[in-house]
């Protein structure tokens, strides 16, 4: 089981990701601003941080950047509807995360999820 941090700022869509997660058999604590995920980690250790990109205040590349900073060896995952954003070389995402692209099913959330934790 892994332990799961996800920051979405949709609430609906972030109550749906995180439930396939749990459902999955992952720990997950989720937050609708990328500012409260990166407080989240002072506090508690994660697995993965699976981020939208898109969000208000900060942003999940924002957070990626800033988690690994103080993490090296989080796991991290865009989902987004604009992967060229994620995939852009100047925005200085990490280099290993993965992206998801919306719209996806569930299953295809929760297998990409097991890939990337057993790598």
């Amino acid at each position: 089981m892994a332990r799961i941090l996800l920051a979405e700022d949709d609430d609906s869509m972030r109550r749906f990701l995180a439930k396939a997660l749990e459902k999955a058999g992952h720990r997950v604590k989720s937050y609708g601003q990328g500012d409260e995920a990166l407080s989240e980690l002072d506090e508690d250790r994660f697995d993965l941080l699976l981020t939208d990109i898109v969000m208000p205040v900060m942003d999940g590349i924002e957070l990626a950047r800033r988690a690994t900073a103080r993490h090296p060896d989080l796991k991290i995952m865009f989902i987004t509807g604009f992967a060229a954003v994620a995939l852009n070389p100047d925005n200085n995402a990490p280099k290993d995360a993965k992206i998801l692209s919306k719209p996806f099913h569930l299953r295809d959330l929760v297998d990409e999820v097991d890939r990337l934790l057993a790598a």
